[in-house]
């Protein structure tokens, strides 16, 4: 199959991954595992479209460590069918730190989960990265890659009241911009994120509908979290955890790997990015004249 054709716009075409590995999102850390997808479609090792990759993932590793949110475009050559998109984005209250490092696991995880896939796409729950060579940035997607539901609590009707205001904060405008925002209600919390290539009003939209999906299906549950291909909302009764964790001895050794894999990363876009130019100069200086003597 070509590497110009286009990978799944929608997750519908994604090779889904849910892991149940926490028993409530309240004591989570930030680079536990939530969701992965990646698309069907391949692409041949050593080819353009792989140097293109590695220059995105590098970007996105590279800007992590000043900002919790960007996207990329890498321009394609043959009528835009093999350009490359990228975005990242962290939870609205980690530190610089704790983005970056997250965003680089995240990075590292989807070289093993997606090899050699033309898209791919990673939620932590920390942070959010996704690739594609099918264009994504700025479409609202309120597909639903994942939801989960606590144990039942039964009809609790001071309990549900509690979680019924979390969310509806979280689903309500009050007619400013706030693309994440955390509630609480006695000892209900939530949290709601959308990607920061929505606008405004695609923002709320996305938001309002998982907050009204997570609603109806974690009807009676301890907690709950539905997250749609733009955003997510999560509630958890006994505290929402939002500052990271800490880190013992064997995450030391992660960071390690983690700055090592930024440092090749870069070194590898880096030559890419050159290979790509010399290319486009060589064809420049010479025009048609280099297909005529390459013909020969």
């Amino acid at each position: 199959m070509s590497l110009t054709q286009k990978a799944s716009t929608g997750f519908s075409f994604f090779f889904l991954v849910n892991l149940i590995c926490f028993a409530s999102p309240s004591s989570s850390a930030t680079d536990t595992f939530i969701y992965g997808g990646c698309s069907q479609i391949k692409f041949l090792p050593g080819t353009a479209y792989e140097m293109k990759l590695n220059s995105i993932l590098a970007s996105v590793v590279n800007s992590a460590m000043f900002t919790t949110y960007n996207n990329f475009t890498v321009p394609g050559s043959s009528g835009g069918a093999d350009t490359l998109y990228g975005v990242f984005q962290c939870r609205g209250d980690l530190s610089g730190t704790d983005c970056a490092q997250c965003v680089s696991r995240a990075v590292s995880r989807l070289g093993t989960l997606c090899l050699d896939a033309c898209g791919g796409a990673l939620q932590l729950d920390g942070c959010f990265v996704k690739y594609d060579n099918a264009t994504f940035l700025g479409v609202e997607d309120k597909t639903v890659v994942m939801n989960k539901c606590g144990p039942s609590i039964g009809y609790d009707s001071e309990g549900l009241t509690r979680r019924d205001a979390v969310l509806s904060y979280l689903g309500t405008s009050d007619g400013a911009y706030r693309p994440f925002r955390v509630s609480g209600a006695g000892n209900v919390q939530g949290v709601a994120q959308c990607v920061g290539d929505l606008s405004p009003s695609e923002c709320q939209d996305c938001l309002s509908d998982a907050v009204g999906k997570l609603r109806a299906s974690c009807v009676t549950s301890i907690w709950g979290d539905m997250f749609l291909a733009k955003c997510y909302a999560r509630y958890s009764e006994g505290g929402y955890h939002s500052q990271g964790h800490d880190h013992d001895d064997d995450d030391d050794g992660d960071d390690d790997l983690d700055r090592t894999l930024a440092i090749l990363i870069g070194i590898i876009a880096a030559a890419a990015l050159l290979v790509v130019f010399l290319s486009y100069f060589k064809k420049y200086l010479c025009g048609d004249d280099c297909d005529i003597k390459g013909g020969k």
